[in-house]
């Protein structure tokens, strides 16, 4: 029997949060986890109460044409990773690993170079979380040392979601 290394057991459950997801374009999903537990979970979605993309049956960037990693104001969603984040305390998250997924709502494929945006690399840096783990494909993953998106200051242009 061949077992599952940790990383893809936890984007595994990543993934599976990411179903709960109500946008039209894209379904990210995160969780958290601090030695070897799950602090919390987050997923793509309206704010509690607003009524989500599903649900409306569109989405304001996609009838726009806007591209991807651009325009985040005009979108109706909080991000999976700023969902996980709200969900848990800094005090638990410092020193702590978020591992995401996202997959393409039109082709179920995996989002290719899937990244945090601006804004959610600003509050995982904020939060104290140590490590980032993104799903390439079902087997293969990137690990982001946080500490390089503080040392190495992207936010004057870089593509996210």
């Amino acid at each position: 029997m061949q077992r599952s290394s940790k990383e893809n057991y936890y984007l595994d459950i990543a993934e599976a949060v990411a179903q709960r997801g109500t946008c039209l374009r894209k379904k990210y999903g995160s969780i958290i986890v601090k030695n070897d537990a799950i602090l919390s979970t987050g997923y793509v979605g309206a704010p509690r109460g607003r009524k989500n993309c599903c649900d409306l049956n569109f989405c304001l960037r996609e009838q726009m044409q806007i591209p991807r990693g651009e325009r985040y104001e005009l979108c109706r969603s909080v991000h999976a990773e700023a969902n996980a984040i709200i969900s848990a305390s800094r005090e638990q998250m410092i020193g702590s690993t978020l591992f995401l997924v996202g997959v393409d709502v039109k082709t179920g494929a995996y989002v290719e170079n899937a990244t945090s945006c601006q804004m959610c690399k600003r509050m995982i840096i904020n939060a104290g979380i140590e490590k980032v783990v993104i799903r390439d494909n079902k087997t293969d993953f990137r690990t982001i040392d946080v500490k390089d998106w503080i040392e190495n200051d992207d936010s004057l242009g870089s593509v996210g979601y």
